[in-house]
Formats: structure tokens, C-alpha cells, sequence
């Protein structure tokens, strides 16, 4: 049996191309477009690439229609509800859920990369104190490939687990770091006898001068977090990472390119716009003039944190993330917040008023993480960072998977439509 095709047609020359059609697991297939220039002399133009597969993936699924994320096949609520946020990096990189050995053995390996090279400390005092601490975690996590070039031959699978498990260990470290730098406060170093999440809320929240007891709910609320934001397929940054991979650069490069690209404010910046958003409506009773700008087209204003590009329906992660939410409040006594309780106005109006409801605009994950954060005191500029973390094991994941194919990576190369100058003279400085 053959399997199934589309085709092209040149109107002018009745030339036809086949375009086969790529199947994947779930989802719509891919048509194989790759002959068309070749055959035709015509390129196929999608800004935005929204309808264009770069690669074949066995690491996320969405369906954004139906609201579903999946990581290797398991629901994204279902390891919320029930794993550890290192329990599913192991399952993003090696695609399965680990046993009891593999997950101590895994976890104890990122335990002992959590430290990084003490040069790095000083690294960070070449900053400005009001340097943003993206612009930080963008240079020193480039700074990774001087020091580790020893073990970087992405031909390796040996150097790229060890890439994996040093780049996730370290990211919260030097995530930290930046924080410490910003606030002019001593560096703290990792303590490797708290998970993940506690480690990183003491490296940024303890001082030298008295002990830090670690808030269970809040790095609870972080792990939820993280996993929620682990991976989400072919997004800006992860195919950043892996445009920047195909050239076979450094791996820690690669991730570095990935952070430059989740700075901006439509990628991971998108939970600090919900927060200056707040600001500029001041109070709860500001809500409905605001709202009826955002209901105005001609006003230009807009709802951060609602909707979403990929989900036509509500955001799977934040469904599960506002029970979270909630319940971070009301354990920190935050609940009279002024700028909490705007939030939750917002919330209860984009939930029953039918103007957001048809156009399908509910809180997605990034309206309910800029409000934990804020609960559990992380500042706005931290926010991105904080996304870095979690996304770090999907650029890793991503990388991997990209470099160990049959063959090596293609190094990516999109193509374009000019629109400039046709061909002309040149003319010397006199006579133009």
C-alpha cells in the first residue's frame, strides 16, 4: 500500500510534485515539502513558520484545540499530580518514567554538578549592580563553553549526558547568582541535601548571617511550576536552540541563544507583562474602565496573561496551576494583597463575562505564575529566569534529541522572499 500524498501543480508548466506526507504518532501530518524548490523553482512561505514542521519530535504533544499537553505521552496534569519535577526532566531526556534506582541515581548526578567553577563568581561582578538578570544568565551560561570544552563532542553520548546533567544542576546556581548580584547580597552556595526547588529558594532567599528555613508549600508551588514549564514543543526559544545546535556549536552556547530568545516579552516575558499590567491598573475599582478599553479595538490596550497562541482553549497548565495559586495565597496570607486581589478580579471577570468566554480568552499559565512568584516574593525581574530553569530541561532534551540522529543534525538554513532592489549600476561617489 502507498502511502499517501499531496501535490503540487506549476500552473504555467503542468509540472507536478509529489509532496509525501510525514505521520506522526498523534497530530496532523506534515507534508514533505523539501522537493518543491528543487522541482518548481518556488519556495513555500510561512512567517512565523506557524504551519511548518522543522523536525520530527518524540518529546512534547499539544493540541491546542483540545487543550492537551502531553510529555512522552503522559498528560501533563497527571505528572503534575503526581511527580517530582526532576522525576520528569529524567522522563523529557530518556523518555520514560524512571524506577526507584534510576531516579536516585539521576538525582544524585544533578546533586553533584549544582556547584559552579568559582572563577564564575567573579564573572558576575563584571555586571552592573542594575544589570537585568536574564542579561546575566544569557553571558555566564555562554561562559559555560570555556570551561567546558573538555567534554563537548556532541558525537558523544557520554559527553552529552554529562552536558544534560551539568546544564540542568547548574542553571538554578547561576540563576541565583544573578539574583544575589542585582540585590548586591552575598553569593549563597547550593546545599545538596535539599531537592531541586529548595535549593534554589535558599541559594536565593538565605543570607550568611542567619539560618533559612525552606517554605515546603512554596517550593512545592515551584516544582508544580517547573514541570508545567519543562517543555512546550517547537516554541522561540527551544527552536533557537536547536537552529543554534544544527551548526554544531558548543552545546552551552546553544542554550544561551535559548535564554536570549525567552527574554522577550511575547515568549517568557510574557508573566512580568501581566505584572506591569497590574501596576498600570492600580486598583480593583480601575478593573472596569480597563476592561472596557480592552473590549475597545481602537484602544490599543490589551489583556496579558489570557489566551494563548497555541491553545484555542483553556491552557492544560493552567488549569492546574490556579488550584496552586490559590492555595499559596491563602498558606502565605496573602489574600488581601491589593495587587493579588486586582489579579483575582481580573480572573472572575475573564471567567463569566461572555465577551472573553466566546473569544476563548482564559488565564493561561503565565497570569497565575507572575502571581506566585509575587506571593512568594520573587520580583519581577526574576520571573524570566525562574522560566529559564524549568525550560532548560526542555532545550537540553530538545538538543540531544537533535544532535544523536542518524547522521548528525541538518544545519538549518530557512529561505526568504526578497524584496529589495532589483539588479543596478554601481555608480562612483561623484556621480551619485
Amino acid at each position: 500500500m502507498t502511502s499517501p500524498t499531496y501535490s503540487l501543480v506549476n500552473d504555467q508548466t503542468g509540472e507536478k510534485v509529489a509532496l509525501p506526507l510525514v505521520q506522526g504518532t498523534l497530530g496532523p501530518a506534515g507534508a514533505d515539502v523539501g522537493k518543491v524548490y528543487d522541482k518548481l523553482d518556488l519556495f513555500t512561505y510561512d512567517p512565523g513558520f506557524t504551519s511548518t514542521c522543522s523536525c520530527k519530535s518524540a518529546i512534547t504533544f499539544i493540541d491546542g484545540d483540545k487543550g492537551v499537553l502531553l510529555y512522552r505521552g503522559y498528560p501533563v496534569d497527571q505528572l503534575a499530580a503526581h511527580s517530582s519535577f526532576i522525576e520528569v526532566a529524567y522522563l523529557i531526556l530518556h523518555g520514560e518514567l524512571p524506577g526507584k534506582a534510576a531516579l536516585e541515581e539521576f538525582e544524585t548526578s544533578i546533586r553533584k554538578h549544582t556547584m559552579i567553577n568559582e572563577s564564575l563568581k567573579r564573572f558576575f561582578d563584571g555586571f552592573n549592580y542594575d544589570a537585568h538578570p536574564m542579561a546575566m544568565l544569557t553571558g555566564v551560561v555562554g561562559s559555560l563553553s570555556a570551561f567546558y570544552h573538555d567534554t563537548t563532542n556532541n558525537r558523544d553520548p557520554k559527553h552529552r549526558e554529562i552536558f544534560a546533567h551539568r546544564m540542568i544542576a547548574k542553571i538554578p546556581t547561576i540563576a541565583a547568582a544573578a539574583f544575589k548580584r542585582f540585590f548586591g547580597q552575598p553569593f549563597m552556595y547550593p546545599q545538596n541535601h535539599l531537592d531541586y526547588c529548595s535549593n534554589l529558594l535558599h541559594m536565593m532567599f538565605a543570607v550568611p548571617a542567619e539560618p533559612y528555613h525552606v517554605d515546603p508549600v512554596a517550593a512545592k508551588a515551584l516544582d508544580i511550576l517547573f514541570i508545567l514549564h519543562a517543555d512546550h514543543e517547537q516554541n522561540a526559544s527551544t527552536s533557537t536552540v536547536r537552529l543554534a545546535g544544527s551548526t554544531g556549536c558548543n552545546p552551552y552556547a546553544a542554550i544561551a541563544a535559548g535564554i536570549a530568545a525567552l527574554w522577550g516579552p511575547a515568549h517568557g516575558g510574557a508573566n512580568e507583562a501581566v505584572l506591569k499590567m497590574l501596576g498600570e491598573i492600580g486598583t480593583v475599582k480601575n478593573v472596569p474602565s480597563f476592561m472596557a478599553k480592552v473590549k475597545d479595538k481602537n484602544s490599543g490596550v490589551r489583556l496579558m496573561g489570557f489566551g494563548h497562541r497555541v491553545y484555542k482553549n483553556f491552557d492544560p497548565r493552567a488549569t492546574i496551576i490556579r488550584e496552586q495559586c490559590h492555595k499559596v495565597l491563602k498558606h502565605l496570607g496573602k489574600e488581601g494583597d491589593p495587587q493579588l486581589e486586582l489579579a483575582l478580579e481580573l480572573e472572575n471577570i475573564a471567567l463569566s463575562d461572555d465577551y472573553f468566554k466566546e473569544r476563548k480568552l482564559y488565564p493561561n499559565v503565565d497570569f497565575y505564575s507572575g502571581i506566585i512568584y509575587k506571593a512568594l516574593g520573587i520580583p519581577v525581574n526574576m520571573f524570566t529566569p525562574m522560566f529559564a530553569i524549568a525550560r532548560t530541561v526542555g532545550w537540553v532534551a530538545h538538543w540531544t534529541e537533535m544532535v544523536a540522529e542518524q547522521g548528525g543534525p541538518r544545519i538549518g538554513r530557512p529561505r526568504q522572499v526578497y524584496v529589495g532592489a532589483p539588479v543596478r549600476e554601481y555608480k562612483a561617489l561623484g556621480a551619485r
